[in-house]
């Protein structure tokens, strides 16, 4: 399938880092979410309940992100894949990309963004549930 809805850079504020001071000051995230679907349904009938509704992919990175804090930005990458999928699964998301960039990172030296991609198959065996 390569049929695609994505939603990039997405940016909220949170509370995520290995630091005491990520985990108690907020700071950036940018977020990035490919959903993999079967998308001809909804374009032959212009029916949006046949596809999924870009609203609902914010809401859930904006609450994974805005939410508790993770140590790890894999983490909170996973996350958000794992409240997609689950929360898709009935619409036919077969797979999805997420993205999760740091921009302002405490490096000693200067970097656009640390980041990680993740790519999680609805069909995985052992999947967790999300948290």
């Amino acid at each position: 399938m390569t049929d695609r809805v994505a939603l990039t850079n997405m940016r909220f504020d949170g509370k995520h880092g290995v630091l005491e001071q990520e985990q108690t000051t907020a700071q950036p995230f940018e977020v990035d979410a490919e959903l993999v679907l079967d998308l001809r349904p909804a374009g032959r009938s212009d029916d949006i309940s046949l596809t999924v509704d870009y609203r609902d992919v914010f809401r859930i990175c904006r609450d994974a992100v805005e939410g508790p804090s993770f140590r790890l930005i894999e983490a909170l990458a996973e996350t958000i894949a794992g409240r997609i999928l689950a929360e898709f699964a009935g619409a036919g998301v077969s797979e999805v990309v997420v993205r999760v960039r740091k921009p302002k990172v405490a490096l000693p030296g200067r970097l656009d963004a640390a980041s990680v991609e993740i790519r999680r198959r609805a069909d995985e065996p052992g999947r967790p549930a999300p948290r």
